[in-house]
């Protein structure tokens, strides 16, 4: 599995051909962030636990997110053509401002636009959807085999209760945090670490009504593949199954 286990401290910006101070960026809980601030256009580095071929994928699914109307930031190649350099990826600042959260439901329409067009695209990588995890233990961030098996009982019969819904590729942390409204007034979708192909319901609990067996399905998953990465959040989150 092609995956970086050694990550520097901060991203070797000459692998990309840049020269510039890099400034931190807080809010991100899994991956390290730093933006460029002085290039005409600013980038963004971030830190990535995905292997090659999972973040080659991504690069795909983004072109099918801006068909259906939405800003991505684009992932860009290091001077040796690669996605990924020592743990590193790069990708285009995108200008805007967060969300309202009362304006979510306004992703709707393109949200089902992106899933019809994503539909057929197979699964990411190393990863596993919702209702592959009935049958195997582990797949991107979730692995069910660190996890007691009260809990993972639990989180499987919430996920078994809604697999016969639909399923595309899906963003997979679709929330106000990781939602812009650009200079332009459109929406841009970042950080799409979490994205694979899932139900789609996943991607519906900001932006439409459902039911609670849904909310039980994303309280489950929320648990499982934050289990090993933030423990503690897992752990009071895991109260509500």
């Amino acid at each position: 599995m092609d995956v970086i286990s050694l990550t520097p401290d901060r991203p070797r910006t000459e692998k990309w051909a840049i020269s510039t101070e890099l400034v931190p960026l807080h809010g991100g809980h899994r991956n390290a962030v730093f933006a460029s601030a002085s290039l005409s256009q600013n980038v963004v580095f971030k830190s990535t636990r995905r292997s090659s071929a999972s973040v080659e994928w991504l690069s795909e699914i983004h072109e099918q997110a801006r068909h259906a109307g939405f800003v991505v930031p684009r992932l860009l190649k290091s001077t040796g053509g690669n996605l990924i350099e020592d743990g590193w990826t790069c990708q285009e600042f995108i200008e805007g401002v967060q969300i309202d959260p009362s304006d979510l439901p306004c992703l709707g329409p393109s949200m089902r636009s992106f899933h019809k067009a994503a539909s057929h695209f197979p699964q990411r990588p190393q990863f596993q959807s919702s209702k592959g995890l009935l049958s195997v233990s582990a797949g991107g961030d979730v692995d069910l085999n660190k996890m007691p098996g009260e809990l993972v009982r639990k989180c499987r019969d919430a996920w078994r209760a809604v697999a016969s819904r639909d399923e595309s590729v899906i963003h997979g942390d679709l929330n106000a945090g990781n939602i812009l409204v650009t200079p332009e007034h459109r929406f841009a979708l970042i950080d799409w670490d979490e994205c694979r192909r899932d139900l789609i319901l996943f991607d519906c609990g900001h932006i439409e009504k459902d039911d609670g067996a849904a909310r039980q399905a994303r309280i489950a998953w929320e648990v499982a593949c934050s289990w090993i990465v933030e423990p503690e959040y897992a752990k009071a989150l895991a109260e509500r199954l």
